[in-house]
């Protein structure tokens, strides 16, 4: 055959082969193109990692291949291994952990180790692309060596390529084992234009990981500001620690319980990530405005009490009429002796120890009345009345009411600590939350925050605070967090005016506010049924609050 023979038949197998060529590239440019898409789309961080590997393989027809990732100790970080052949799938959604230790870039001395393939692209930041490792006398495969013993397989071309983000840093390597014909299946190299597809996907990819870590980074501030923001909030009183992490924790139990409950009204709930992530935010918030609220009012344990218990300036008053009915009775015999009287001394000092008993007995029941309570009757606030009426002298020489105004309005509270004015100021801050969750920018998927969190002192027959909502103005899961909000009350531990509640008498009054129409009905149901409050009973409440309840026996 003539040179020009030989010419014309290598013309004519370049030009057949070339369209299929040109073909195959168009295809994993298109393929390229779609995995780009599909990288900016995803929003979990795992299934992020492994679709880069997964498509990285399909681009460059590689057998296997491992995914690291730079941590800030200065290591690479095994995430996901991929072998077809062997039938490997460690890390990523597989649930099975990569057991290999991180490669550290540095050793003790501080020398970069280059010896390893991953760690000198990572540290050049350069693709290395390796024909075959037995031969290649540049890097250390002795690992490589042992997982093939121990396997059978035979390790051979690497492509190892760093991943950039935009600002140039290495935050990950993106390493591919074996390329192989998709035809024959055999072992070849990796050609340079499958090189350039998987450092453009490798480039993209690392865009995408970084930009996702970003919002994740943000995501992460925004919670730990809201939870800074709870915790002070707790924080400002001994007596409410917790309460906005308790709230949040039973307002996500109950909403997990309706979403799988099966029957009942709400059986059709849906609940998604992100409604989730949405409701432990307003739980987080809910009280938020309590920020403004005075501490005295929040703290305030007893009736009397102010910057202090106003109880033991009373406790002072007692002894002054002690004092005064004993000089009282001793001027009295003075004057008698001095008239020439007989004096019956035991007479005036039986006298005078019965009074000492009145005023104890009346200074331990002003006590009783200083402590908050679920009702005070009328005949109790009338003998505070009475003993309102006793003169005593101030230390200024001046006679006096034995009770001010105020003391006698604050002793005669009917339910809890707080005077009417007080309860407002404590009231009045849902709507400091609501005007300060309004304010926010949220973005798309925490637009309820401020509804939620304003609806948890709502009832469901319109008789709540601070709009009067009734419950077709109301969202399920602002319902949810009202039920929650009344439920942490009844059986916080930590409350100053009054003792928690054992879990019984807790569901008998949450009975009782489903019957008057204060809570949502079906909610309710779903609460006792599914058992929440038993699991949240099992993680806040003190062993000896947990009672037995019979569910049959509480009211309607």
């Amino acid at each position: 055959m003539t040179e020009l023979d030989n010419r014309d038949k290598k013309s004519t197998i370049d030009t057949t082969d070339e369209p299929d060529k040109v073909f195959d590239q168009f295809v994993r440019l298109k393929t390229l193109l779609k995995v780009s898409v599909a990288l900016s789309a995803e929003t979990d961080g795992t299934r992020l990692l492994e679709m880069i590997l997964q498509e990285a393989k399909k681009i460059a027809f590689a057998d296997g291949g491992t995914l690291y990732t730079r941590c800030n100790d200065d290591t690479l970080k095994f995430e996901i291994m991929l072998n077809d052949t062997l039938g490997i799938h460690t890390g990523g959604t597989s649930g099975v952990p990569v057991i290999l230790p991180p490669l550290p870039l540095y050793n003790r001395r501080g020398d970069a180790n280059l010896d390893k393939v991953a760690v000198c692209a990572a540290i050049r930041g350069e693709t290395i692309n390796i024909p075959d490792a037995y031969t290649n006398t540049d890097f250390e495969f002795s690992g490589t060596r042992v997982f093939d013993q121990q396997t059978g397989y035979r390790s051979q071309s690497f492509l190892t390529v760093p991943m950039k983000n935009n600002d140039g840093e290495v935050i990950g390597v993106l390493q591919l084992i074996n390329a192989l014909n998709p035809i024959t299946k055999e072992i070849g190299v990796f050609s340079a234009s499958e090189q350039e597809l998987v450092e453009s996907l490798a480039s993209q990819a690392a865009v995408a990981l970084d930009n996702q870590r970003l919002q994740e980074d943000q995501r992460h501030l925004f919670e730990a500001l809201v939870e800074l923001v709870a915790t002070a909030i707790d924080d400002k009183s001994p007596y409410t620690g917790g309460h906005c992490r308790r709230v949040s924790e039973l307002t996500m139990l109950l909403a997990e319980a309706t979403a799988v409950t099966e029957e009942g009204a709400l059986k059709d709930f849906v609940l998604t990530d992100a409604d989730r992530y949405e409701l432990k935010v307003a739980g987080w918030l809910h009280d938020c405005g309590k920020i403004t609220t005075p501490e005295y009012v929040i703290d305030k344990a007893t009736k009397l009490e102010t910057i202090f218990d106003r109880i033991h300036l009373i406790d002072t008053r007692f002894e002054v009429l002690k004092r005064d009915a004993e000089i009282a009775m001793l001027r009295e015999q003075l004057a008698a002796q001095a008239r020439g009287e007989t004096v019956d001394i035991d007479a005036a000092e039986k006298k005078l120890a019965q009074n000492f008993e009145r005023f104890n007995e009346e200074r331990q029941f002003l006590h009783q009345c200083n402590q908050g309570g679920e009702f005070m009757s009328y005949a109790l606030k009338e003998r505070v009345l009475h003993i309102a009426q006793h003169r005593w002298t101030t230390p200024q020489g001046k006679e006096d009411y034995f009770l001010s105004e105020n003391e006698v309005n604050n002793l005669t509270i009917t339910k809890g600590t707080l005077t009417p004015d007080e309860r407002k100021i404590i009231n009045s801050h849902i709507n400091v939350t609501i005007d300060m969750l309004d304010a926010l920018p949220y973005p798309k998927y925490l637009q309820h925050v401020a509804e939620y969190a304003g609806g948890h002192h709502e009832h469901i027959d319109g008789s709540g605070y601070p709009k009067g909502l009734t419950r077709d103005q109301l969202s399920i899961p602002a319902r949810m967090m009202a039920i929650a909000d009344v439920f942490e009350a009844l059986t916080a531990r930590d409350r100053p005016y009054k003792k928690p509640m054992p879990l019984s008498q807790a569901l008998t009054i949450l009975a009782r506010m489903k019957i008057e129409n204060h809570i949502d009905p079906d909610l309710f149901d779903v609460f006792i049924r599914e058992k929440v409050y038993l699991q949240y009973a099992k993680q806040f409440l003190a062993p000896e609050q947990i009672d037995e309840v019979d569910v049959a026996q509480l009211p309607g």
